[in-house]
């Protein structure tokens, strides 16, 4: 639904030349969004992280963490596959059966003391292996910078979650609800980058907005393909 409106809003609007030479087509409704998504970080999110960073203990904020991320392991398992990083999948398929037993369900990292640390992988990454370009820049509400390749993406790494397939007697949107707080929830690491991006980064520019796409690109670029610029062609 948000996707649907903000595209709608999309069609009302008219890019300047510096945004159809960025790929940034919604440039007028980015920016929009882009000031909502900056004062909800600032009024809601923001003092929520305060809240949970300053109160809640850093062992228990880092079991928290652990448990989400192993949760969210066979996503990144079944990514490096389809990217035919068969070594990698091995090791975080090793990985997870430590963190799941010996760490207890991953409370504990135990696999990082074996030289197996985190490493993610998702199906925009994957979709990029394949030649997909990121498409235009897209900003939406409440999730921030999300190009459409990767908004496909996070929803094939819903299907790839397990806890998406939970026993049927939980209700879809359950399973849904469940398996995307996990990989979404952790509001002092997952969120912080857009945080930094619009809080941080923007502080003396003249055009933060300009100043968070071109960071958060970046950013993806190196996630997505070792630091090579993006490909923009959809």
């Amino acid at each position: 639904m948000v996707v649907a409106c903000a595209l709608g809003l999309a069609r009302c609007t008219t890019p300047s030349p510096e945004a159809v030479a960025a790929n940034d087509r919604f440039e007028p409704m980015n920016r929009t969004v882009y000031g909502f998504d900056d004062k909800f970080d600032q009024f809601v999110v923001l003092p929520i992280a305060g809240l949970y960073i300053n109160h809640v203990p850093k062992s228990v904020r880092g079991a928290v963490h652990n448990v989400l991320s192993n949760a969210d392991e066979p996503v990144t398992i079944a990514n490096d596959i389809l990217q035919l990083e068969l070594v990698r999948a091995a090791r975080m398929t090793e990985r997870m059966a430590l963190n799941t037993t010996i760490g207890l369900g991953g409370i504990a990292d135990a696999a990082a003391k074996d030289g197996l640390g985190e490493q993610r992988a998702d199906f925009g990454q994957t979709l990029s292996r394949y030649g997909m370009g990121e498409g235009p820049f897209l900003v939406l509400p409440f999730i921030g910078p999300e190009p459409p390749r990767d908004l496909i993406g996070d929803g094939a790494d819903l299907f790839l979650s397990p806890l998406t397939w939970l026993p049927p007697v939980w209700p879809l949107l359950d399973r849904l609800g469940v398996s995307t707080g996990v990989q979404i929830w952790d509001p002092y690491l997952i969120h912080a980058r857009n945080m930094l991006l619009r809080h941080e980064l923007g502080k003396g520019s003249l055009d933060p907005y300009a100043t968070m796409r071109n960071v958060y690109r970046q950013i993806r670029a190196d996630e997505v393909n070792g630091g090579q610029p993006v490909v923009t062609d959809w």
